[in-house]
């Protein structure tokens, strides 16, 4: 925290690019984080080696969650997140929006359910139905925290006891990464939970916090005083309080575009997963009815221009007459 004793002092490039933390917290922030993205890495690889794919697009998400929370807690960000308020915005809508969405992107759980032991499994889906983390993770409860947590803290002067202290201060960020995956978990994520919402769900639920960070960004903006009178101008204030206004809503509706490509692909596979069924449906069929023409013989008026099926796009098709697809009557 380079400019703590400063108020809102001149945000520096060469500072934002070289200004990496180095006390002791930091250094063993950073270390959990790496480990974390080791530990996924080495999973992935275990499931790759049982035979089992695992998407990059997931792994690559996940290492980019990772990366996000050391630029916001780490990098040169950090030097000034307790002297410049729009700097402290940028750490937060990392920290709760950015890092958190591509974390659970990632499907941390599912990998590890399916690369991990029958006694690993079993503790992980135990912790997964507890009572109290079923409590945690339930949609009420969570958009209360997430939004209580928004408002709250920029609103209150417990924003400026925050900067005061600074190992509280480590804590809130910890509290917005938490926070932060607790939601987008509902909202975007694929990992298996005891609260699975259904698109429209989601939706509606996204759109309940809209409200949320437009009242939190107009309060700001309008501001007639500074968030925390020792540390920041109102100016910096005002002009944090905008951009958290802007950036919030531009998380909302990029999560929507989100959440309707899931919805999108999640029909897509049903129905995929209806022809398949449907077509296994008549192949047993099929199969059932040529044994039993075999049995009653060829005087028994069988129809043999249904003795050569393929499947053509995903159905059973009549290539013994031409055009003809296979009748599933």
């Amino acid at each position: 925290m380079l400019f703590a004793g400063a108020i809102s002092p001149p945000v520096q490039l060469h500072t934002l690019i070289t200004g990496w933390q180095t006390d002791w917290l930091s250094l063993v922030a950073v270390a959990v984080d790496i480990a974390l993205g080791a530990g996924y890495v080495l999973a992935a690889r275990r499931l790759s080696h049982k035979g089992r794919h695992w998407s990059p697009w997931r792994t690559a998400s996940f290492l980019a969650g990772i990366v996000t929370i050391l630029v916001a807690t780490a990098s040169g960000l950090a030097s000034y997140d307790d002297s410049v308020f729009s700097i402290h915005v940028i750490q937060h809508l990392l920290l709760m929006n950015v890092a958190p969405i591509f974390l659970v992107l990632g499907a941390p759980v599912t990998l590890a359910l399916q690369a991990s032991g029958r006694h690993t499994q079993t503790t992980i889906l135990r912790v997964l139905h507890h009572p109290i983390v079923e409590i945690i993770t339930n949609p009420l409860v969570v958009l209360f925290f997430f939004s209580v947590t928004m408002i709250g803290y920029f609103l209150t002067p417990f924003y400026q006891f925050s900067l005061e202290h600074p190992f509280l201060h480590d804590l809130t960020h910890l509290h917005f990464l938490i926070t932060g995956c607790l939601y987008w978990w509902l909202v975007v994520g694929i990992d298996p939970s005891r609260w699975r919402l259904t698109p429209p769900m989601k939706l509606g639920f996204l759109a309940v916090d809209i409200p949320v960070g437009t009242l939190l960004g107009l309060a700001l903006t309008q501001a007639t005083t500074s968030a925390a009178p020792s540390f920041h101008t109102l100016a910096d204030t005002q002009q944090g309080g905008g951009l958290l206004w802007i950036a919030s809503e531009l998380f909302t509706f990029a999560a929507i575009g989100i959440v309707v490509f899931q919805w999108m692909r999640s029909d897509t596979r049903e129905a995929e997963r209806g022809d398949r069924r449907a077509d296994a449906a008549y192949a047993i069929r099929w199969a059932g009815q040529s044994a039993e023409s075999k049995l009653a013989g060829a005087g028994a008026g069988v129809d043999l221009e249904l003795t050569e099926v393929e499947v053509v796009d995903g159905r059973l098709v009549n290539v013994s007459r031409p055009g003809g697809p296979v009748n599933d009557a």
